[in-house]
């Protein structure tokens, strides 16, 4: 099977075919920086680190670009209202850029913390406003654009593929959304491409109809062209934004450049609260740091990062992921089991002598793996691939537990498939190592696993000294904080019981 993706484009799943052969050119809509990240950023994001991951583990070369939005996306996402970066700005008296520069490093420090691998290149939309000045001519002069009174609107009516998309019959708009698109416009459904800035207006460029600034949708096609040309491999982005950002994008690049603008359209869902919409504009989210620290109202604890991400990763990404707090205790519950088994893996590594790898495991190994490419390269489902990884989990761990000696090269085989398939795909192992999951503090696992393994070396001491109620008292006092011992001919081994 080769891989498939679903393509908002068509609505059909299509087998992938890269422009270039072994190299792939994706373009994500990067977040506008006027917050901190939250939760439905962490699900688009991590979506896409998950193809990235993916499409490099198939050996293609990827190139990905995911822009920072400063300057022209406006409150209510349409072209009437002040600037989100200008009106934070505002409200905190401090330059715009200081806005900017706060909340891009805190949207970058969201993600590591998450594991998302940075893109390739990071490009901001104020740094490209030549480009935008030249599309806005390019439009004009071929007849899809007008200018009025210093702005520059695109004429949906010289277009007639727009909508296709979105599948949105833009003459079926609702009243109360075509009256807010009225003004200076010719037509209602008309969008901005240049924006006439007023003289208190905080950000503003000199251009050929005067001062003023880029609209939301000319960025991401100027930025686009710029770093992948056209046509490119991959956009992605929300759902939430198919119609009117995606859409336009599409409509400004085919109506200026010609041929198509990017081949596949990947969208993914949004995450709800109480069945509905989360977001910045409902004030009703949660920010990363409030999920790792627990500190919000609707969280009974902090969660550590990979716990979000395995949350993340629990629904497909074209579906709604529903949060709760519930959900995030389950994930945590979930992920512990994983990385139980890949703890007990390493340790018993640690203490085995070499041998050959096992062919029979060696043949189950194969057939796991198989179930997880299968599944990631059916739209990059992660529910089927972890559903793989944790059949492939109650395996070693049978063999873990039985009373069959397990060669070194064994083990080594199992961690590397789970660093391979857990880290090097899912990114639910970090490179550094192992993280725990009852802490959201990622500094202390190191020190804990250091206490543990002198707590067991004191034991097997005491043991050997027929010490037998020493070795007991520190058995039973583990037992509480939740570790268990497992003594084997080889030695002994511990693990975090799931609570």
């Amino acid at each position: 099977m080769s891989l498939q993706l679903y393509n908002h484009l068509t609505r059909t799943l299509e087998d992938f075919t890269p422009i270039k052969p072994g190299f792939v050119g994706m373009y994500v809509c990067g977040p506008t920086v006027y917050g901190e990240a939250h939760l439905g950023h962490a699900k688009c994001y991590i979506t896409f680190d998950i193809v990235h991951r993916y499409l490099e583990y198939s050996d293609y070369k990827v190139r990905y670009v995911q822009n920072i939005t400063d300057v022209g996306h406006l409150v209510g996402d349409g072209d009437v209202g002040e600037d989100k970066i200008g009106q934070k700005a505002r409200a905190e008296r401090i330059e715009p850029m200081q806005v900017v520069e706060t909340y891009t490093r805190h949207y970058f420090r969201d993600m590591d913390l998450l594991n998302v691998i940075r893109p390739d290149i990071s490009p901001r939309a104020s740094g490209h406003v030549p480009e935008q000045i030249e599309l806005t001519e390019i439009l004009i002069e071929k007849g899809h654009a007008y200018e009025s009174n210093g702005n520059v609107y695109f004429a949906v009516n010289s277009w007639p593929e727009y909508g296709k998309l979105s599948r949105r019959k833009v003459d079926e708009l609702e009243e109360g959304e075509r009256i807010e698109a009225k003004g200076d416009k010719r037509d209602p459904r008309d969008f901005a491409v240049w924006r006439a800035a007023t003289p208190n207006h905080l950000m503003q460029w000199r251009s050929p109809w005067g001062q003023g600034f880029p609209g939301w949708h000319a960025e991401c096609t100027v930025m686009a062209r710029r770093y992948l040309g056209l046509p490119f491999d991959i956009h992605g982005g929300g759902l939430e934004n198919i119609f009117p950002h995606n859409e336009s994008e599409i409509a400004q690049s085919e109506a200026a450049y010609g041929g198509e603008f990017a081949n596949h359209w990947l969208l993914n869902n949004m995450v709800t609260i109480d069945g509905g919409k989360m977001g910045k504009s409902m004030g009703n989210f949660l920010n990363i740091q409030q999920l790792v620290s627990g500190d919000h109202p609707r969280l009974s604890q902090g969660y550590p990062p990979m716990v979000i991400r395995f949350f993340i990763l629990g629904s497909h990404y074209r579906q709604h992921t529903d949060f709760s707090d519930e959900a995030l205790q389950s994930a945590a519950r979930g992920y512990k089991r994983l990385i139980n088994t890949l703890t007990l893996v390493q340790q018993r590594l640690e203490t085995t002598e070499a041998g050959e790898v096992d062919e029979d495991f060696q043949g189950i190994i194969s057939e796991y793996k198989s179930r997880f490419v299968v599944a990631m390269d059916n739209d990059f489902n992660t529910p089927q691939a972890l559903a793989a990884m944790f059949d492939l989990n109650k395996v070693v761990n049978t063999l873990l537990n039985g009373d069959k000696p397990v060669s070194k090269a064994t083990l080594e085989l199992i961690d590397q498939t789970y660093q391979e398939l857990g880290g090097d795909v899912l990114g639910l192992i970090p490179r550094d190592g192992l993280t725990s999951v009852s802490q959201a503090d990622e500094s202390k696992p190191a020190l804990e696993n250091e206490l543990i393994r002198m707590l067991i070396d004191l034991r097997t001491a005491a043991r050997k000294n027929k010490d037998y109620a020493t070795s007991d008292v520190i058995r039973d006092q583990l037992a509480e904080a939740g570790v268990v011992l497992e003594d084997r001919p080889d030695g002994t081994s511990w693990r975090i019981e799931a609570s």
